[in-house]
């Protein structure tokens, strides 16, 4: 401990107030806006409101006020908007108890909130429990040590972030380059034909064309250790089979779907639910395992005439996107069927000119791609990089 330095823990420091029970029924369009975990991050957009008059005075958020989100997403937050309610799941931190500097209590709590980030379990949510809350220490050294302390790290972390700045800038450069050369070299010029999906691409298939439910069932069952293939799903492409959690069937299922056989390139078009209407262009030499076949709520799509690079660019362009979203219901959840999608009129140009494009879109998505890459890492060290000054200066 330095001198004149003391530690306390975060229940000797100050008040938390847990959110109000907030209810779906509450929810409105009139009042004041409802803070829910999801508004702490990004874009900070307040889906509800509440208009109730019963809603005590304690769960009001002002502008300033240093909010702990303690389940889900954890973290430290000073909301900088209008008065708002507070929802559960989040704390208000009243500074009633010690004299701190608000600024000083953000940061000292910030090792020990990302030190119990990692700690707790689950596969769905993180959690701190209240009681281990209210026991971490933090050092509360004099007022004006907080002060230097504070100074000390705006300076260090106000730089750290400009160069984090400065890496997402040039990525977002690029993709903007990215999106006006696709739209661009996608607009359809003289000289290209207009047809439907169904006369260019001979495979437009899925999951489901294997057999009934029942059939399926019967043929095709879900194995968590490695067997003869994989089961290709959504939610591996988009992350790029990086969760490492995978789903394999043996010969028999693998077999019965050979429809959805990936041994080709093709381009696969998720059709069900909050990934509806991404667009994965596949080739074997693309996926991690030997056999491979497509999952559920994705249709496959092939032509064996045409570029299907140059297709799954084209699937992306905000022509085809409106087109898409145009068969597919929006009901219960974002939904679009084959038969739809076959009747679909896209323009293509000569097979030359489709690999022409092919071959300068690959190029500034590869731009991307590594501007991609490097921003992730520079944000990796940014991030390892604060909490090494943090630990310089708490520890």
């Amino acid at each position: 401990m330095k001198e004149g330095w003391e530690y306390k823990k975060l229940g000797e420091v100050a008040t938390y107030i847990n959110g109000f029970p907030f209810k779906p029924s509450d929810w409105g369009t009139d009042g004041l806006p409802i803070i829910r975990i999801q508004n702490l991050t990004g874009t900070q957009q307040l889906f509800n409101k509440c208009s109730r008059n019963d809603i005590p005075e304690k769960y009001i958020v002002r502008n300033g006020d240093v909010l702990i989100s303690w389940s889900a997403t954890l973290g430290v937050f000073e909301w900088k908007l209008d008065d708002a309610f507070l929802n559960q799941h989040i704390f208000k931190v009243v500074f009633d108890k010690v004299e701190i500097n608000k600024r000083y209590f953000e940061y000292a709590i910030l090792i020990s909130i990302n030190i119990m980030s990692q700690q707790t379990n689950g596969a769905t949510m993180k959690h701190i429990r209240k009681g281990d809350f209210d026991n971490i220490e933090i050092p509360v050294p004099p007022l004006y040590e907080q002060q230097r302390i504070v100074n000390y790290l705006d300076s260090a972390f106000a730089k750290i972030d400009a160069m984090n700045a400065n890496a997402e800038k040039a990525l977002n450069e690029a993709k903007a380059l990215f999106q006006a050369s696709l739209k661009e070299m996608l607009e359809p010029k003289e000289g290209w034909e207009e047809k439907k999906l169904k006369e260019i691409c001979e495979t437009i298939t899925d999951f489901v064309a294997a057999g009934s439910f029942a059939s399926l069932r019967e043929n095709v069952v879900y194995k968590s250790e490695k067997d003869y293939a994989q089961l290709v799903r959504t939610t591996d492409l988009k992350s790029g089979f990086s969760k490492g959690s995978y789903v394999y069937v043996n010969e028999h299922a693998f077999e019965y779907l050979y429809r959805v056989n990936l041994d080709k390139e093709c381009i696969i078009l998720p059709n069900v639910g909050v990934n509806c209407g991404e667009v994965y262009y596949v080739t074997p030499s693309l996926l991690p395992y030997n056999n491979n076949v497509l999952g559920p709520n994705a249709v496959l799509v092939r032509s064996n005439k045409y570029n299907n690079h140059f297709l799954s660019y084209l699937f992306l362009g905000k022509d085809f996107q409106k087109k898409l979203s145009d068969i597919t219901s929006h009901m219960a959840q974002p939904k679009f069927n084959k038969t739809g999608l076959k009747e679909i009129v896209i323009s293509v140009p000569l097979l030359s000119e489709q690999q022409r494009i092919v071959a300068t879109l690959d190029s500034l998505k590869s731009k991307v791609d590594r501007l991609q890459s490097n921003f992730e890492k520079i944000s990796q060290e940014c991030d390892a990089l604060k909490q090494a000054i943090l630990r310089q200066v708490f520890e």
